[in-house]
């Protein structure tokens, strides 16, 4: 399964510590992320991701774009609440894809903790029919 990885800058120790807890069920995904977090996930777990620009430059579109095309089968996307982004827009445009392309979704780490245990039991196979 292709999956998407984004953190804002706050979230991005809690995404690297989330892949490494979840290295194991990782390893057998296609993983792509924004280009920061990417690399930064790289360099502590050792996985293979293909990254795009950074967020703010555009990765967060080219993740749409993937989106849109239905070649994402799920997204963990640990966003700072707290501190809105400027291109906001572009996030709140991948929520509104992800409903569309009914992509699983997940913003805080609870919710990723469950998408990607959901991942390891299978739960997720009916996105390869949904393509």
């Amino acid at each position: 399964m292709n999956i998407g990885l984004i953190a804002h800058d706050t979230k991005k120790k809690l995404m690297q510590n989330f892949c490494i807890a979840y290295r194991g069920i990782l390893s057998k995904h296609s993983l792509y992320a924004t280009g920061t977090t990417g690399r930064l996930i790289e360099e502590v777990t050792n996985l293979s991701v293909y990254k795009y620009l950074a967020g703010h430059l555009g990765g967060e579109q080219q993740l749409g774009s993937q989106i849109e095309n239905n070649d994402l089968d799920m997204l963990i996307f640990l966003r700072d609440p707290q501190n809105p982004k400027a291109h906001e827009i572009d996030s709140n445009n991948i929520f509104r894809l992800c409903d569309m392309h009914n992509i699983p979704l997940a913003t805080n780490l609870a919710t990723a903790e469950l998408l990607i245990k959901a991942l390891e039991r299978g739960d997720l196979e009916w996105r390869n029919i949904y393509k």
